[in-house]
């Protein structure tokens, strides 16, 4: 229990790195690793075909606190982009809504391979496009479109929510193509997350699904404890980095943003074994 307790606390502080450096909220880190818990501890409650369930809830809830506390944290340090936030965020969370009502419907292990899915086509997209990892010289940020605003943030919300990943995978992107330095772009992916982060906690918690079967420490399909524990290392960590996305080299941290969805990718399949 107390291995369980530290390894989350350990995650949780890399969770808190990834949120200010990549604007992730920890979605990309706590859902492989509370499925992992879970499945080890075998808990009451989460064991089998609901573990994947209870990762995704908890990782919304994490990143409710967790992107709002980043996005206020950027907003202080300048770099936030208002103009790109609204009204992108009301979109977002409309699509947020359907897809998190989805995903309570969505067996453990489909969700889990569409979570793969996803970040491949995300590691892809990021590669094999121009745009990403590279950014012109003295390019000039372009608005976002009616369109991409409006259909664009349903879809984000949907898929984002529904997996429990946050926006940021979908957001950081859509921003850098827009030409958006890499340090503005995932300071803006923070606020983009929230939306996603806190309609998709309230869903889970309500989850009708989960009704009498829930265990001790669960708030429908949220496990408090390990939420709590990834909380006491991220937040920490959050305080700390608030002022180091803005050192990284645009092209390192357009590079590092892609190696780390790799990672991801590498340790969702390995618990999945």
């Amino acid at each position: 229990m107390l291995t369980s307790f530290l390894t989350l606390v350990a995650f949780g502080c890399l969770t808190g790195v990834t949120t200010v450096l990549f604007g992730f909220g920890g979605g990309f880190v706590t859902v492989p690793v509370v499925y992992g818990v879970l499945t080890v501890t075998a808990r009451p409650g989460a064991s089998g075909a609901d573990a994947m369930h209870v990762a995704v809830a908890t990782s919304a809830a994490v990143m409710a606190v967790n992107a709002s506390a980043a996005a206020l944290a950027q907003w202080r340090e300048g770099r936030l982009r208002a103009e790109y936030v609204w009204p992108l965020a009301a979109f977002i969370a409309v699509g947020a809504a359907a897809g998190s009502l989805a995903a309570t419907l969505v067996g453990g292990t489909a969700l889990r391979l569409l979570f793969a899915g996803y970040l491949l086509v995300t590691i892809a997209d990021s590669l094999l496009r121009r745009g990403f990892l590279t950014r012109a010289p003295r390019e000039r940020p372009r608005p976002l479109d009616r369109g991409t605003t409006t259909f664009g943030g349903v879809g984000i919300g949907l898929v984002a929510a529904g997996l429990g990943v946050g926006g940021s995978v979908m957001t950081v992107p859509l921003l850098r193509r827009r030409g958006l330095p890499m340090a503005e772009a995932t300071a803006t992916a923070n606020p983009l997350s929230v939306p996603v982060a806190l309609t998709g906690t309230l869903v889970y918690a309500l989850a009708p699904a989960f009704t009498g079967s829930a265990g001790a420490g669960r708030l429908g399909y949220v496990d408090l404890p390990a939420g709590a524990a990834l909380l006491l290392g991220s937040l920490p960590a959050i305080a700390l980095l608030r002022r180091s996305a803005a050192r990284v080299p645009d092209r390192v941290h357009s590079a590092a943003y892609v190696a780390l969805l790799l990672v991801v990718l590498v340790v969702m399949g390995a618990a999945a074994v």
